[in-house]
């Protein structure tokens, strides 16, 4: 097996196309890669994932303890012959003072080699303190070698490729030049995300030919070898009583969703359906609905016009549909998006109005308290540790609105509360994860399976 973790001196540095890259070219050689990002994000793993034809799996100090960790790394990757961890902002950077949940902490939870993808424009000889630094920092750190990145031509990478030879002990694994042709597309959240992009896959491929032929991947592959397997994962348990179907909305508006979380949600006992909410005319037949993050702001035009499906999904959750939404699909189930002097109508669940403003509202780790009135939690678990990242606000909410959660850290929807709760609705800004502290997928199947119940009884009564 092969174990890498890739991560920079700071944030955009250009790590996440390097790992793309590596990813691609790696599996281009026939090897099995999993890939993994640290921290939140499904923009930069839905990138990772095409490019290694495997579900990126998220690893985070912030929801899960080290053990925890330590099993997700191995359940996914113990089949695979390269483990490719994509690192968040610098090695060293992280929310406390020592570091506990920075890139380097999980280097050495994982025993992972670093390589360091160096961001070059405008440095020689200045790169030498920073590589010795990096190493003198923390010596428990094992550092596979140097990427270096965004060169300005051939005669910057000789003269870098020798002030590292002189200075430093660490190989040059790469150098890569200056290439517009494989930049990653931005918006305002960050990169575009693949599932949006039509050609990511041809993207993918260019950027794996430019890093191969940049990259010693020879080199790289000898040292990140290991000889520590990971352990087979024990079967997970699929619960067969009570099947219930969930639609969930996965498209180029909706595509925020952890793999963990679809994985977990199979296991409770649910059969997933997807459906396009851009472009399908009706909501699949089912027993509960989930509406994940994603920009939906970016396609009013579409998402209003499909009048049918609106309308489909407001008269179900008015008939008592268990309906769950994250963020983006929270700003959907609102009465209207105002963005760039636009304003559209979308489902009107809620009684509120989206307007997208341009600098982050919401933005980092939360926590939150569940309320008495939660559907799934109500009494019965301490503080659910979640993330949040938005740039719009609700608005209009009527003043008896109900909350699942009360905010102790982050901002939610107005600085003390989120989730609102409308019937069988909950929907919220704040993105759960499933872990050992937030078993959300099984309550809400088990929610799901509790109002199916109820129905019998009342049609049996009738």
């Amino acid at each position: 097996m092969h174990r890498f973790l890739i991560s920079a001196a700071h944030r955009s540095s250009g790590k996440t196309t390097v790992s793309i890259g590596l990813a691609a070219a790696i599996k281009a050689r026939g090897l099995v890669v999993q890939p993994y990002k640290k921290g939140p994000d499904y923009i930069d793993p839905l990138w990772l994932g095409t490019a290694a034809g495997r579900p990126c799996r998220n690893l985070d100090f912030h929801v899960s303890a080290d053990d925890e960790i330590r099993s997700q790394f191995a359940r996914s990757g113990w089949d695979a012959d390269v483990c490719l961890v994509e690192g968040n902002m610098g090695l060293y950077d992280g929310l406390d003072l020592e570091g506990a949940n920075s890139n380097a902490a999980l280097a050495k939870l994982l025993d992972l080699p670093v390589v360091l993808v160096v961001d070059a424009r405008g440095m020689t000889r200045g790169v030498a303190p920073l590589i010795l630094g990096y190493q003198a920092f923390d010596r428990d750190i094992k550092f596979a070698g140097i990427i270096f990145n965004r060169l300005g031509g051939s005669r910057h990478e000789a003269k870098l490729r020798a002030i590292v030879e002189h200075y430093t002990d660490l190989p040059v694994l790469g150098a890569i030049h200056e290439d517009s042709r494989i930049a990653l597309v931005e918006r305002h959240l960050g990169l575009m995300p693949a599932n949006e992009t039509e050609a990511a896959e041809h993207r993918i491929a260019a950027i794996a030919e430019r890093i191969a032929a940049q990259t010693d991947l020879d080199r790289l592959l000898e040292i990140s070898r290991s000889d520590l397997s990971l352990p087979r994962p024990a079967p997970r348990t699929i619960e067969t009583q009570w099947p219930v179907r969930i639609a969930i909305a996965r498209d180029a508006a909706f595509g925020f969703y952890y793999t963990d979380d679809i994985e977990a949600l199979t296991a409770a006992g649910a059969e997933i359906v997807y459906f396009d909410a851009l472009r399908d005319a009706h909501l699949p037949p089912c027993d509960g609905l989930i509406i994940g993050g994603g920009f939906p702001e970016c396609f009013l035009d579409a998402l209003e016009a499909n009048a049918g499906l609106r309308g489909e999904i407001r008269a179900a959750i008015e008939a008592g549909l268990p309906t769950y939404a994250e963020c983006g699909g929270l700003m959907y189930l609102a009465r209207s998006i105002q963005w760039q002097g636009q304003t559209r109508s979308m489902v009107g669940a809620i009684a509120g109005d989206i307007v997208m403003h341009a600098k982050p509202v919401g933005r980092g780790y939360v926590k939150l308290e569940p309320s008495a009135d939660h559907p799934w939690y109500a009494g019965s678990t301490p503080l659910l540790a979640a993330h949040e990242f938005h740039y719009s606000s609700l608005d209009n909410l009527p003043p008896d609105s109900r909350f699942a959660y009360r905010v102790k850290r982050g901002h939610g929807i107005d600085g003390e509360r989120d989730g609102i709760m409308y019937k069988n609705l909950l929907a919220s800004y704040t993105h759960l994860r499933a872990t050992a502290g937030c078993d959300w997928p099984a309550r809400f199947v088990g929610f799901i399976r509790s109002e199916a119940r109820q129905g019998e009884k009342q049609r049996c009564s009738a």
